[in-house]
């Protein structure tokens, strides 16, 4: 099976079990905030995240079905992020994965509070998780660090204030690993903290596995930006240059962003090579990262 195949099965059963999870959600409560939630949910992601936390979990023999609640808790906060990212006070965006924004389908409010919902279901998920309590409580810590104020928020806010802005490349490096890969650190570190015997310097090798990829993740899509057409990203190309931001092939020009992308993965990869784990899906999911066109 290839990777593409692999992650597509994913997808649809990852889908699966979030259709039912909001079937088990009321909807009488507010009919049209359950709908934006599900709607934001629902509406295309590739479950990058997910996917990454269960390869992980395989690689440490952990069953997926262990993880499922920590991987829907980290998709509801990158829903909710997307939600809020794409609002007029952010980036103002109105396509996302080729459909309207939360906040052009519905309106602003109803899009702000859809984000907040998503983002304390992501906690109720855990909470109601069939695991130890001990495993409860470091996720709800890790997913919290990940994306809160240490890693995603401040990501999102040196973002918006480089805006109209030349920084340099430590600055745009810093950017990107807390806004995008601080939420795939966090789907590294929520499949290790399910072992609890995992040694402490093989976790901290899959974290440092993890950083180099989110860098790779957001190298591409920089380069995508500019590559790739409005109907392969499913939003607006050429919305980091619409908005003035500083990306890789700016500060690099295309042909050394490609490079640095290129550069990272392998430094992904020399973080887990060594490890005692049958790795080598992760090894294929990292190149994937780099060579994907949406």
């Amino acid at each position: 099976m290839t990777i593409e195949s692999d992650i597509k099965k994913f997808q649809a059963e990852f889908n699966q079990t979030l259709a039912e999870l909001f079937q088990q959600i009321p909807a009488d409560r507010s009919p049209i905030l359950h709908q934006a939630m599900l709607y934001s949910l629902t509406n295309g992601g590739k479950r990058v995240r997910p996917y990454l936390m269960s390869l992980v979990a395989q690689a440490l023999g952990i069953s997926t079905q262990t993880i499922i609640p920590a991987a829907i808790a980290l998709e509801c906060i990158h829903s909710y992020s997307l939600v809020h990212d794409d609002l007029p006070a952010m980036d103002d965006d109105d396509l996302r994965r080729g459909k309207p924004t939360c906040h052009i389908e519905f309106d602003e409010a109803t899009a702000i509070l859809a984000g907040d919902a998503l983002q304390t279901l992501a906690y109720e998920t855990i909470a109601n998780a069939g695991v130890n309590d001990s495993i409860k409580v470091n996720w709800i810590k890790e997913l919290s660090r990940h994306a809160g104020y240490y890693g995603m928020c401040s990501g999102q806010a040196l973002d918006l204030a480089a805006e109209n802005s030349q920084i340099s490349l430590a600055e745009l490096e810093k950017i990107h690993h807390l806004k995008t890969g601080a939420l795939l650190r966090a789907a590294v570190s929520l499949a290790c903290l399910a072992k609890p015997d995992l040694p402490a310097e093989h976790m901290k090798q899959f974290d440092e596995f993890a950083q180099q990829l989110g860098l790779a993740f957001q190298i591409q899509d920089d380069i995508l930006d500019v590559t790739a057409s409005t109907e392969a990203l499913g939003k607006p190309q050429g919305s980091d240059e619409k908005l003035n931001k500083s990306t890789y092939p700016g500060l690099l020009g295309l042909e050394q962003a490609i490079e640095k992308a290129e550069q990272v993965y392998q430094s992904a990869l020399e973080q887990i090579r060594d490890l005692p784990y049958n790795t080598q899906s992760l090894f294929n999911f990292a190149r994937f990262i780099v060579q994907r066109q949406h």
